[in-house]
């Protein structure tokens, strides 16, 4: 076959073939720490060599000098992004700390003393309850509100990011119970991942922000076996790990 109609024919079947998994990042996020369970996810990070992005609260370092050493230690580590997840996380009343935005972006650079953050540049974060983006090629607010909770936060979440921050919010999550425990078994989450994939249902196109949560890893759930399971079943299927400060590219023309 003739050189041309070869380089033809590769063309043709490219542009018949979907997206490979090995052209798809993965941006692994853990929320809420640090807690029980964030010894094990940093065990995990520095033994596989993978990147994440760590949304820790202030109020959680604040509680223990243990705690204090697990921000010393995410730091240090040069693969984890470490991430503002707010002071108090709202104290887990949404509607009423997202009634005062004076409130909110005091709570968010409290947390940045907390966790000796500074801007510039904008510092990654990410708002208590909300799946949120404001980036600086990007911006998207939360599906799950109802169109006047959205409409009435607004102004939060745009005072916030002026204030100094990225926010970022995910495409999917390990979902857990109430005690932490993770509900989709490893092979399952991965499988959900790669449906999402498929059906081109993540914000970014080959990209996905996953959601995880500290507590979701302690020993009694098996944390530090789990996670490193699930790095292993991504990294077998073909995904990349992403650092979160790469996650916002310029839309091409």
């Amino acid at each position: 076959m003739p050189a041309v109609l070869r380089a033809a024919l590769f063309l043709v079947l490219a542009a018949c073939t979907p997206a490979g998994a090995g052209e798809r990042t993965i941006f692994l996020t853990f929320d809420d720490g640090p807690l029980n369970g964030t010894v094990n996810v940093l065990d995990v990070l520095e033994a596989e060599q993978v990147p994440a992005a760590m949304f820790m609260v202030g109020q959680h370092v604040l509680a223990s000098p243990e705690r204090q050493g697990l921000l010393k230690r995410a730091k240090s580590l040069p693969l984890v992004t470490l991430s503002n997840h707010s002071f108090s996380h709202a104290s887990n009343r949404y509607e009423r700390f997202y009634a005062d935005t004076e409130g909110v972006v005091a709570d968010m650079l409290k947390a940045n003393t907390v966790l000796g953050l500074s801007a510039p540049p904008p510092i990654p974060a990410r708002l208590p309850g909300r799946d949120v983006f404001r980036l600086r090629y990007m911006s998207r607010d939360d599906f799950g509100l109802s169109l006047e909770e959205a409409q009435r936060e607004q102004v939060d979440f745009e005072f916030v990011a002026a204030s100094g921050f990225h926010l970022y919010g995910w495409d999917f999550e390990w979902v857990h119970e109430d005690s932490g425990k993770p509900v989709q078994s490893v092979d399952r989450l991965i499988d959900e991942i790669g449906h999402l994939f498929a059906a081109g249902r993540t914000v970014g196109k080959n990209k996905l922000i996953l959601l995880m949560h500290d507590e979701m890893f302690q020993d009694i759930f098996e944390g530090r076996e789990k996670l490193t399971a699930l790095v292993a079943g991504l990294r077998a299927k073909g995904y990349v790990f992403g650092h979160i400060a790469d996650y916002d590219t310029k839309p091409s023309p």
